[in-house]
């Protein structure tokens, strides 16, 4: 566990002193971190100026959604300008951060200007970790922008689109395997969501395919899923993906991710689309603060969420390494949005003259879904229960639905919800951008009657083949026949 840095005999970091009229605050980042500190600062005596760099606020929690085709970009994004259009304290800025020079407290941004402050709020949260393979991103894309969710999209709709076009062209066509690694709530959510789409909602749109034969393969390198829940909760999220035809593979750890494959305990397991949820690393403004960071790249903060002698900076969401009680407040939305009020809170109390208070995560539980009708919760606010099944996805469904910015937002994903709950049709089922799939030319190379053969029930994953010994070169094996 990391070392958290404290003040000396337990007090209050010093507030920030000859502070002017009006202090200047920067705050890196529009996520849920950075979007609420920005708006409870707009209620204070301060200039705001909010750097990103999209120019929109994406609801993170239903990005698998439009992954999947349930609901589309507009649905769960939000235009940062828009949400501050009258907050005339609060000014935004389309640019990137590449430098912070905490000493003179000015950030660096990519256009060259320099952002002079007063206080500086970080809030970049995090990305995706290959565990020092990055090139496996390009054969199985994570989930953490608007553009990784509609190139899963592409990439699961083109698949079926390719079956379907192979098996009129030529008979045959790959194993529809869709692989997700990782067993965290991202990746329940995404091989839920397939599991449904293809047995559920693609079951009457193929004529030559049936969607519904489809597999979906889950691999997690840990003992189990959601392995943050409790035990309970774990163990009947694996039985509701059961029931939704998921494959769970527990304790089997990635060692290669190929085009068209994966290779899992020597072991190759074909796949048509491989989806990646097993790891994130903080993003690269952690470092650049000059302060001790986690293994993940997570800038350690104290109880005040600042990092050591530096009073005017407050690191908040997956970007802050921070403990209550012993253990790492978890990166997720909740927190986030607690710690990006909290740093505006104390923001308002050293200019208010005020001594500052630590911060306290409030916990009020965590909820993954599953698939239709399908979730987990562990409540802890307003009351204490583990919920499973249907009573869990429509405590999901309201919970998410309330902490959608804008009421039109509110307002779409609800129909959406409702017409595709009743009417089992998708409305955002588009393909865009590439017609070619990764891995694609290496599945179709497979031939007709190996396809067709029965799986291997001998294997520890139905149907995979041993990865076969690498070639030798041909000039050893000429030299072999010589001999």
């Amino acid at each position: 566990m990391a070392e958290i840095p404290a003040t000396s005999n337990g007090s209050p970091p010093p507030s920030v002193k000859n502070l002017p009229a009006r202090p200047r605050v920067v705050i890196v980042g529009g996520g849920f971190a950075g979007l609420t500190a920005g708006m409870a600062l707009a209620n204070m005596a301060v200039n705001v100026t909010l750097v990103d760099r999209r120019n929109h606020h994406t609801f993170q929690p239903l990005l698998y959604q439009v992954a999947l085709a349930v609901l589309s970009p507009a649905d769960i994004a939000q235009p940062i300008r828009s949400i501050f259009s009258k907050k005339r304290n609060v000014e935004v800025l389309m640019d990137e951060v590449v430098n912070i020079e905490a000493n003179d407290r000015r950030v660096v941004l990519g256009s060259g200007a320099k952002l002079q402050y007063d206080y500086l709020i970080l809030a970049t949260g995090s990305t995706h970790s290959y565990f020092g393979k990055d090139e496996w991103a390009q054969y199985a894309p994570g989930l953490k922008t608007v553009e990784d969710a509609t190139e899963i999209r592409r990439r699961v709709l083109l698949a079926f689109e390719l079956a379907e076009r192979e098996m009129v062209e030529t008979g045959a066509h790959p194993l529809l395997n869709f692989v997700v690694i990782g067993g965290g709530p991202t990746g329940v959510e995404l091989a839920g969501a397939i599991a449904d789409t293809s047995k559920l909602y693609m079951r009457h749109d193929f004529r030559h395919i049936d969607p519904a034969k489809s597999r979906v393969i889950l691999l997690e390198g840990s003992p189990r899923i959601l392995a943050a829940y409790p035990e309970d909760l774990s163990q009947k999220a694996a039985k509701q993906l059961a029931q939704l035809g998921v494959e769970v593979h527990t304790g089997q750890s990635v060692s290669d991710v190929k085009p068209g494959y994966v290779v899992v305990g020597g072991e190759r397991v074909d796949t048509v689309v491989t989806l990646w949820a097993a790891g994130v690393q903080a993003s690269p403004l952690g470092k650049m603060l000059g302060v001790p960071v986690d293994k993940r790249g997570c800038a350690i903060v104290d109880g005040y969420l600042n990092p050591p002698g530096h009073p005017e900076i407050f690191v908040c969401g997956d970007l802050a390494h921070a403990e209550e009680a012993g253990r790492q407040i978890p990166g997720v939305a909740q927190p986030a949005m607690q710690m990006g009020r909290h740093a505006a809170q104390m923001i308002g109390q050293d200019v208010a003259g005020k001594p500052r208070t630590r911060f306290h995560y409030f916990d009020k539980g965590d909820m993954a879904t599953i698939g239709r009708q399908a979730a987990v919760a562990n409540l802890q606010w307003p009351f204490k229960a583990h919920w499973s099944g249907l009573l869990a996805w429509l405590a999901w469904g309201t919970v998410h639905i309330f902490f959608l910015i804008g009421f039109r937002n509110r307002l779409a994903v609800f129909f959406q919800w409702a017409w595709t709950y009743l009417t089992f049709n998708r409305g955002a089922r588009l393909i865009t951008g590439s017609p070619l799939l990764p891995g694609w030319g290496q599945q179709a190379g497979i031939r007709p009657q190996v396809l067709r053969a029965p799986l291997d029930s001998t294997s520890p994953l139905l149907g995979l083949r041993p990865v076969p010994p690498p070639a030798e070169p041909a000039h050893e094996t000429k030299s072999r026949e010589a001999s």
